[in-house]
């Protein structure tokens, strides 16, 4: 289980964890902030708001694992 879907694309089993550009676009709206005279100690603090979960089918078979219908259509991402 890993936290960034790049490593369910490049083999790992599944992965879950926030949208890493709406991170990026938030970390933008931040500097802009702080950059237009904002204290950074009266900005609130930011969570993301988009989180993904990406299966590899492609692993899950290769450890002879067979997902349940119900886990994989949580999934956002299926890799086939």
């Amino acid at each position: 289980m890993f936290d960034n879907r790049e490593y369910a694309l490049s083999g790992g089993l599944m992965s879950y964890g926030a949208d890493f550009y709406v991170v990026l676009e938030q970390a933008g709206v931040y500097t802009g902030r702080i950059l237009k005279g904002e204290k950074p100690a009266d900005m609130p603090v930011m969570q993301s708001a988009r989180y993904e979960y990406v299966i590899n089918m492609n692993t899950a078979k290769a450890f002879g694992l067979a997902l349940p219908p119900t886990v994989l259509a949580l999934a956002d991402e299926v890799i086939e």
